[in-house]
């Protein structure tokens, strides 16, 4: 026999249950701002003493309501803080049943593609999938079968929102970790993500594929074009996260590729470079905009990127001199169109000529005395003192350094390619050096090979 207070309590349930069911818009939505305010961090021992042992009657309301309703956007944000108090809730397992037995997942990705639903819900939704997934992978895999990864990279790309688009990252780190089954599937999505758009999403897809790769340990063979591609960014975090992405990736597979497709972008196709000057040339009114465009971008940031590889690694440097990267940072220098390509190719060079004597010379003579020496005294401000004539000649250089060319003389442990080593420049004998330059005065074009000491002598 039920207690003079346990009979009071149930009352109370069912008049609260009473004033919902037949309350219209406004009082529920005057309901859910008092459960909000009353209920936000309790356990659910502590909601079921409250709603008598009851809390699921209330929950089944509420999940009924958002099937009703999602598509309006009435209420919608209360409705779902208020089914978060629930989900997220300590030992709330039987709740997260209750919900997913409903189609809950369903209806929270139907929200993010709906047009009319404001972004201020939406967000509230991805909370929610960000509660389900962290119950463990079973709530993950369950996310990813229901066309999950889909809809909340759709919705990243198209969220004006950076707040939100920050939680659906979180939402979409947590799908890749803990999720054997779908965690490609993650992955493909954010490589498709890098052509969306939103620089906020291209940043944040950036980030998370880092994650993605350490994890899934093998890349795919798109990922080279599509972080290429971002380079063409104007947003200096978005080109910050892809040259950390670029950084990752040499370790793997895909080096050889990405160390190509770099070198290649410094000189770009005539198509690229005149399929949007016709209008512009057409017409002397309109300012010379050629600084900004896309490719021109992608240019200074390949010749950013190629710096920092080879100052990390001497053997990835010595595999960028077999794709005649002097020629073509030399090249980028000539291109008086953009002064920041100039300025960028003019750093990393730099670095080739103070590592490898035989760069030093080809330069010195493709550049000439005069040029050469201003390069030496600032590169970073090279870019200023150069002449139309000196960067015609600069753009149509002829420099060919090869891999195996004279002095190249490195210790090549693990590194390179595929590889985590960092290797370190040998320091040249002065007779050695002397040697070559004698025979190079002599035969510009030499190729002297290295042998390596162990087998000098037999």
């Amino acid at each position: 026999m039920t207690s003079i207070k346990e009979q009071a309590a149930i009352s109370r349930l069912l008049s609260f249950l009473q004033d919902w069911d037949n309350g219209g818009k406004v009082a529920r939505s005057h309901i859910l701002d008092n459960f909000i305010k009353t209920n936000q961090g309790k356990t659910s021992p502590e909601l079921e003493q409250e709603f008598s042992q009851g809390a699921s009657l209330f929950l089944v309301r509420l999940t009924t309501w958002l099937r009703l309703i999602y598509m309006t956007g009435s209420c919608l944000d209360k409705l779902l803080r208020s089914i978060g108090i629930f989900l997220s809730a300590v030992s709330s397992n039987q709740y997260l049943r209750e919900f997913l037995e409903v189609g809950g997942v369903l209806t929270l990705l139907e929200i993010l593609g709906l047009e009319k639903v404001r972004e201020e819900d939406k967000k509230e939704s991805i909370k929610l999938l960000q509660v389900i997934a962290n119950y463990g992978r079973k709530y993950k895999e369950l996310i990813c079968e229901s066309y999950g990864v889909r809809s909340i990279a759709e919705f990243l790309a198209k969220s004006k929102s950076e707040e939100t688009q920050e939680e659906v990252q979180l939402l979409l780190d947590s799908l890749v970790h803990g999720n054997p089954k779908y965690q490609n599937q993650v992955y493909k999505g954010l490589i498709a993500l890098l052509s969306c758009t939103s620089p906020k999403a291209q940043q944040l897809s950036l980030q998370t594929l880092r994650t993605a790769q350490s994890i899934i340990g093998t890349t795919h063979p798109s990922i080279v074009e599509c972080v290429l591609k971002v380079l063409r960014t104007m947003h200096l975090e978005v080109q910050y996260e892809a040259i950390e992405l670029i950084k990752d990736l040499v370790n793997y597979d895909v080096c050889q590729a990405l160390l190509k497709g770099l070198v290649e972008l410094l000189i770009p196709s005539v198509k690229e470079t005149s399929k949007l000057q016709p209008k512009i040339l057409n017409d002397s009114l309109v300012p010379q905009l050629t600084a900004h465009l896309p490719v021109f971008l992608q240019q200074a940031a390949a010749a950013k990127a190629i710096g920092i590889l080879a100052r990390s690694n001497t053997s990835i440097a010595e595999e960028m001199l077999h794709l005649r990267v002097v020629h073509s940072l030399l090249a980028a220098m000539g291109n008086s169109d953009h002064s920041n390509s100039q300025r960028q190719a003019s750093l990393t060079l730099e670095y080739f000529v103070q590592v490898f004597p035989v760069v030093e010379e080809h330069v010195r003579r493709s550049m000439g005395e005069e040029l050469y020496k201003l390069f030496l005294s600032n590169a970073e401000d090279l870019y200023m003192k150069i002449d139309s004539i000196q960067a015609d000649i600069l753009a149509a250089n002829k420099v060919n350094v090869s891999k195996g060319s004279a002095g190249l003389h490195h210790i090549l442990p693990e590194g390179g390619c595929g590889g985590r080593g960092v290797t370190e420049p040998l320091r040249q004998s002065r007779k050695a050096r002397a040697v070559f330059q004698e025979a190079w005065q002599k035969d510009p074009g030499v190729t002297l090979t290295v042998t390596p000491l162990a087998q000098v002598g037999g």
